[in-house]
């Protein structure tokens, strides 16, 4: 989604004579796996809070001091990130995701994220409020409500919402001399 993204403001931004566009990469991204990564370097997209050596804590802690609404919101990234590399990204899938994370921020959760494979949505909910979805009426609302998105099978994991979940599919492979 970053390219083509960055596909279409880099020709705004250049019509507009701006010399850069700018993009919220900090420190902390740089040690997981970031497609967009890649695609802002290529289309020449600049990072300012990576630059700057700024990581999360460092861009609340400034946000906070200058009286920001959102300075504590959870991080909310890209809705494509909840489907698994190889699997086409379609509006529909963009759409049931954004549906079931809607409900389950309407029963009251911050930090989850649903992840879409295919009929099956897994439900990652921080490990801070996962011990709600013990209580048999808020994991039936849960159930209810990622359903209502389109989907058929809900699994909630046990292990909780956690940054960069869909890298650890990744085989990491090492390197060796030819």
């Amino acid at each position: 989604c970053k390219t083509e993204l960055f596909s279409r403001l880099v020709p705004m931004a250049a019509a507009e004579g701006l010399g850069h566009v700018a993009y919220g990469l900090i420190v902390d991204d740089l040690a997981d796996f970031r497609p967009g990564h890649k695609a802002a370097a290529e289309a020449g997209i600049r990072s300012p809070l990576a630059e700057a050596g700024l990581g999360k804590d460092d861009v609340r802690a400034l946000s906070k001091s200058r009286g920001l609404p959102t300075w504590d919101l959870p991080a909310s990234p890209c809705l494509s990130s909840r489907i698994p590399y190889g699997t086409p990204v379609s509006a529909e899938a963009l759409r049931r995701i954004d549906v079931a994370e809607d409900a389950l921020r309407r029963l009251g959760f911050r930090e989850f994220r649903v992840r879409h494979l295919g009929d099956t949505a897994r439900v990652e909910i921080s490990p801070a409020e996962l011990a709600r979805v013990e209580d048999v009426g808020i994991r039936s609302a849960v159930d209810v409500n990622v359903r209502a998105a389109g989907y058929v099978t809900v699994v909630i994991d046990p292990q909780g919402y956690r940054r960069g979940r869909l890298n650890e599919a990744l085989r990491v492979l090492p390197l060796t001399s030819v």
